[in-house]
């Protein structure tokens, strides 16, 4: 399974009463398929995975798979403890998912290696493919990357860490292994606001992103991506200047809008996402305005 090019990261709406409201995610798992990405990631740090129950969570896998109807891939966000990753694993493929994004564990600061033994754990589980996702204190090592070739579930490494020369040391460890399986084990730039280090990323052969933006701007998102992969690099620098920038101050203001952000535009957009769930928290007023601003700025430069 070939993981690249642009990533969707649905978000997961809530009702008034803190229900998932399964017909606006069913409206906006649409809208992202509609938008032609390589992949939805659903249930993951976009979907709020962690704020979500066991049958929530199956609830949400399973409309992605009902609505995207085998158009694009469904990967579901799995984590927790070890043990709890497991059943999560469990319950996105009986849901129909594609394959699974192994998040951090929960809590505990671990090893390279131990990472490495907490991801055999749960990849023995999983009958679906699984993506490794390094960032906080799940951190690879090149050792502890290039044995992850010798666990047939795992196919690939979504980067949120953000150490280009650690990812280029991992990248050519694992290109270079003389495995049959490192030429295409996958990796792609997983960044907040992944857009901001695009060009830094497929320096290393990293060409594939997760693009927040796609969940409440998809016309900026993808006329983005088209212009970073088409060498209409005035274009894209524009928006860089002009959107990304811009957003990225904006979403560094408060821990939590990462999140939090896209839901305020997803909710400009007309779409009723509803709140986040805690500990994230509401973006400001005056910080909604200001999203509503640099979204405006951005369909400027697209026209």
């Amino acid at each position: 399974m070939r993981i690249d090019g642009l990533l969707s990261f649905p978000l997961t709406p809530f009702t008034a009463d803190d229900a998932v409201d399964l017909d606006v995610l069913a409206d906006h798992i649409s809208q992202q398929v509609d938008a032609g990405p390589s992949a939805l990631f659903v249930a993951c740090g976009t979907g709020e995975f962690t704020a979500l129950s066991l049958p929530e969570y199956r609830e949400v896998v399973s409309t992605a798979v009902g609505v995207s109807a085998g158009r694009v891939p469904v990967f579901a966000g799995i984590g927790g403890g070890p043990k709890l990753a497991r059943e999560f694993a469990v319950a996105a493929a009986q849901a129909g998912a594609d394959g699974v994004l192994l998040l951090p564990p929960y809590l505990v600061a671990c090893t390279p290696g131990g990472l490495l033994e907490h991801i055999r754990y749960v990849a023995r589980s999983s009958t679906v493919p699984v993506v490794v996702y390094q960032r906080a204190n799940a951190i690879l090592d090149v050792p502890a990357a290039v044995a992850l070739l010798d666990v047939p579930q795992v196919v690939g490494i979504k980067d949120g860490h953000g150490d280009v020369d650690l990812m280029t040391r991992l990248v050519t460890a694992i290109r270079t292994s003389g495995h049959p399986r490192g030429p295409d084990f996958a990796f792609f730039n997983g960044q907040p606001t992944a857009e901001l280090s695009a060009y830094a990323y497929r320096a290393i052969g990293i060409a594939g992103y997760s693009s927040a933006v796609l969940a409440f701007a998809p016309d900026i998102s993808v006329a983005f991506y088209r212009a970073f992969t088409e060498g209409d690099d005035d274009l894209a620098h524009r928006l860089l200047a002009d959107f990304y920038v811009p957003l990225e101050q904006l979403r560094d203001k408060v821990r939590g809008y990462a999140v939090a952000l896209p839901k305020a535009g997803a909710r400009l957009a007309g779409l009723d996402v509803g709140r986040v769930r805690p500990p994230l928290v509401e973006p400001a007023d005056e910080d909604v305005r200001a999203l509503a601003a640099i979204i405006e700025q951005g369909r400027k430069v697209i026209g």
